[in-house]
């Protein structure tokens, strides 16, 4: 296992393109934050192809939004310099790393929508990180518009509030 030094979560919110059969979704905007929730990165990205839905209501993105933003190349490269051998938190987070073209080992990552005794919070299936926060942190959020660096720092909150079983758990693998 690699060295672990510190704790990242991530949350990335996409835009819609022109995929073969149906929309596909595209990297807009990306966050960093660590485990005291500070933010590492919160860039948005230019586009790699002509956006058709900015989905804001979901989003949060606007066009004027990724007019000026930096390239996906330069993204991608300081994504993975900061969690470089970081435990690497978030929420479907194989979206997030799809859609940054990455790879981070699997042993490095704790996904809250993966985590199976969170799914007793949604009938046995993985809940939404909206329910995780109401449920477990008492918190409303996504009430309209999606903030990555809020939902970063929600994500990183239910992992540290869950670690100490979450690794126990891990541990007996």
């Amino acid at each position: 296992m690699s060295k672990r030094e510190g704790c990242v979560a991530i949350d990335c919110e996409m835009v819609g393109i022109k995929g073969l059969f149906e929309e596909k979704s595209m990297l807009a905007r990306v966050s960093l934050v660590d485990e005291s929730g500070k933010v590492l990165l919160d860039t948005f990205v230019a586009p790699q192809e002509r956006v058709i839905n900015y989905r804001t209501a979901v989003s949060g993105v606007r066009a004027i939004d990724l007019q000026h933003a930096p390239d996906f190349k330069s993204v991608q490269k300081r994504v993975q310099e900061l969690i470089q051998d970081k435990l690497l938190v978030g929420h479907s987070m194989n979206c997030d790393l799809e859609a940054l073209k990455l790879d981070h080992p699997f042993e490095m990552q704790r996904d809250t929508a993966e985590y199976s005794p969170f799914f007793k919070y949604n009938r046995g299936r993985s809940p939404s990180l909206k329910k995780l926060a109401s449920t477990l942190l008492g918190r409303s959020i996504q009430r309209g518009e999606h903030s990555s660096i809020e939902d970063a720092r929600t994500v990183m909150e239910i992992y540290q509030r869950n670690k100490g079983e979450w690794e126990r758990r891990l541990s007996r693998r």
